[in-house]
């Protein structure tokens, strides 16, 4: 490779690179650093998001398998996909495409890098699956401990990967926002215009799934009265927590609002009086987490209604920026949501919110990114 040359990668994921704001934040990075980028990934729904020149995209039409069929039928489809890419790092977005990149990486004989963006032997689908759960923790301790560099999302996922596999501890990136939105600019009225009201409005955003708090966070509504909850996102529990807004009643302060792109959200969510991140202690992954979410109500400017979980709960205790509730006791949702709504509290908050959004950058934790790949790299030769 000529040294002007660009260092070229592949980004390889599993899921729709345009609805992931991991994926758009790290490819700009990439892009600006001066790498050119190869995105392999699979075919979604959502809308195109403006990325650099440098990055070209190859879209695969989603197995239409279910269980261990879909992996192994998108495995071939992802080493289909590598086999003609000539590149000098191969980066895995996720567990599912990790064994594909690492063949890649072996047979180019260049640096294999891997984000692990959940801690996925122990995600929720593997609850009370301990087959699922011992393969996984097999395929990614068979491919692991080739990667030249492995990232996270929290500190107590990059303690535990240390751990199980015996790696050095992985580079920690937040799932933090850009100081200032890189993509189009959006003039989006914000929720209460969207829904109509001037009550108190409580926002959830992104995957409407199990074990997110939904129901709960809807029964807690029958115990107090004027606060709205919008779900922004989508999901395959939307129609599930329809139902239920309709069988107890709040169906009139329970709003479903389609997704907005990443750059998008800070404007759609600005006027909300809190953001809601009720994460479910039933696996290891949700209670090591921290969410997007959880970042773009800081940076909206917003305080926060977390799950009583310890990365969730460490970050709202530090900046003193909200408060936690179990997600599992709808009247004490409802209580944590009225003791939010105090005027007192609320300045106290939002005057803590602009120190906690400088700390939660992207611009800050790309930095852990960059010295991943550029460490890498030199490791590759």
């Amino acid at each position: 490779m000529p040294p002007d040359a660009p260092i070229t990668l592949a980004f390889v994921m599993t899921g729709e690179v345009y609805r992931n704001s991991r994926a758009i934040k790290q490819l700009r990075t990439l892009a600006a650093a001066g790498y050119a980028i190869k995105v392999v990934h699979v075919r979604g729904e959502a809308p195109e998001v403006s990325l650099p020149a440098a990055v070209s995209i190859r879209t695969l039409r989603r197995p239409t398998a279910k269980g261990p069929l879909f992996f192994w039928q998108i495995d071939r489809l992802f080493q289909e996909a590598l086999s003609t890419l000539h590149v000098d790092i191969v980066h895995a977005s996720d567990l599912y495409a990790l064994g594909a990149c690492r063949r890649r990486a072996d047979t180019l004989g260049c640096a294999l890098t891997y984000d692990a963006r959940e801690y996925y032997p122990h995600v929720a689908g593997t609850v009370g699956k301990p087959w699922s759960r011992w393969w996984w923790q097999r395929v990614e301790g068979a491919h692991i401990r080739r990667a030249d560099a492995v990232f996270t999302v929290s500190d107590s996922i990059a303690t535990a990967l240390a751990s199980d596999y015996g790696i050095k501890k992985p580079y920690l990136v937040y799932n933090a926002p850009p100081t200032i939105p890189t993509g189009d600019a959006f003039d989006d009225p914000g929720l209460k215009a969207r829904i109509g009201t001037s009550a108190p409005v409580f926002v959830h955003l992104g995957q409407m799934k199990a074990h997110r708090g939904g129901p709960a966070l809807i029964e807690a509504l029958t115990h107090i009265d004027r606060v709205h909850l919008v779900f922004l996102g989508y999901g395959s529990e939307k129609e599930r927590l329809q139902t239920l807004s309709a069988r107890f009643a709040v169906a009139d302060r329970v709003h479903f609002l389609e997704p907005v792109p990443p750059d998008g959200i800070r404007a759609a969510i600005r006027d909300a009086d809190a953001g809601i991140s009720m994460l479910e202690d039933t696996c290891l992954n949700h209670r090591y987490a921290l969410p997007n979410k959880l970042f773009d109500y800081i940076h909206a400017g917003l305080p926060v209604l977390g799950a009583d979980l310890p990365e969730i709960g460490n970050v709202l205790s530090e900046h003193d920026i909200g408060l936690t509730s179990r997600p599992d006791r709808p009247e004490q949702i409802a209580k944590t949501m009225e003791a939010m709504l105090d005027v007192d509290k609320q300045a106290h908050w939002r005057a803590n919110l602009p120190a906690a959004s400088r700390v939660f950058t992207w611009e800050e934790t790309s930095r852990a990114f960059l010295t991943g790949m550029t460490q890498a790299c030199k490791r590759s030769g």
